[in-house]
């Protein structure tokens, strides 16, 4: 398979390494990336697979909560100064509200609800294109209960660009809940706890780091212990409750947790955009493309 410039480069921005040991983990992964991450990783090279896609949608997240239920969603427009528009501001609210109060079991579910203005969400949001004038989409929302005694944790951060609904349960304190929301907003675990790490993703990750011992040079007596400290690394990077708390790194999220008698059964973290890939344009190439014609 050919290795492309914009194949190493994806490559490089993914992990770091140097543009010839990109190249090079491509052609020994015929073109694979996934592979070439892990090649990467395994001969030291790159210290973790970034997995973050590019950042480009605009548009805001929300949080809504009302007793028992929750809801956190997404909706994306075309620029940022749409997103700062209080008419798109509104309009978020208002799907809020009839999100939480409706609880729809999908997007497309909830398009098709009828709204107390007697418009279907898809409509009212149409309608709000036409006096925009941008493209406006209700991209994902969660809605999320929890009892009596518990509370939710809401966090908005830069306005929106960031948003973290957490639920524990065995403490009605807000604080608790808004403070472990602050941490996952700044660090972003991957998973609540261990537990939740599917044990092919552990084997995967004992591979990689098995072999990159190995290829340190580390006795074979001694790789099985230092891959089980690296192991309990990795986990402290993608699990919550395995995590140094922002506000005391002395301390880990699951003490300051526990120690008012609480848990965290779940947490959503949206981050506006994530994972929606933005058309690069370049106008000189555009300008030459039309000359050449």
């Amino acid at each position: 398979m050919a290795i492309t410039a914009q194949m190493v480069k994806e490559l490089r921005e993914k992990t770091g390494a140097g543009m010839m040991d990109c190249k090079k983990a491509l052609t020994e992964t015929n073109g694979d990336m996934e592979k070439a991450i892990d090649f990467l990783r395994e001969k030291g090279i790159a210290s973790a697979a970034k997995k973050a896609d590019r950042v480009a949608a605009e548009g805001i997240t929300h949080i809504l909560s009302k007793g028992n239920d929750a809801v956190i969603l997404e909706v994306n427009a075309e620029t940022d100064f749409v997103a700062k528009n209080e008419n798109f501001q509104n309009l978020v609210s208002e799907i809020a509200e009839h999100l939480i109060t409706n609880k729809p079991a999908s997007v497309e579910e909830a398009l098709e609800q009828t709204m107390t203005n007697g418009q279907t969400v898809n409509e009212f949001i149409n309608s709000a294109i036409a006096k925009i004038g941008e493209k406006l989409t209700l991209r994902r929302f969660e809605v999320k209960t929890k009892s009596d005694n518990g509370a939710f944790g809401e966090y908005l951060h830069m306005g929106g660009r960031i948003a973290v609904l957490t639920i524990i349960e065995g403490s009605t304190d807000e604080n608790i809940a808004k403070d472990v929301a602050m941490h996952i907003a700044a660090i972003n675990p991957k998973y609540a706890s261990r537990d939740q790490v599917s044990e092919e993703e552990t084997e995967h990750e004992r591979q990689i780091l098995t072999q990159q011992a190995l290829n340190e040079g580390k006795p074979e007596n001694i790789v099985a212990k230092m891959v089980e400290g690296r192991l309990r690394k990795f986990f402290e990077e993608i699990c919550l409750l395995d995590q140094p708390f922002v506000k005391n790194p002395d301390q880990k999220v699951r003490q300051f947790v526990e120690a008012s008698g609480a848990e965290v059964v779940g947490f959503t973290r949206y981050e506006v955009g994530e994972g929606i890939e933005k058309r690069q344009e370049n106008f000189a190439d555009e300008v030459m493309s039309q000359i050449k014609k």
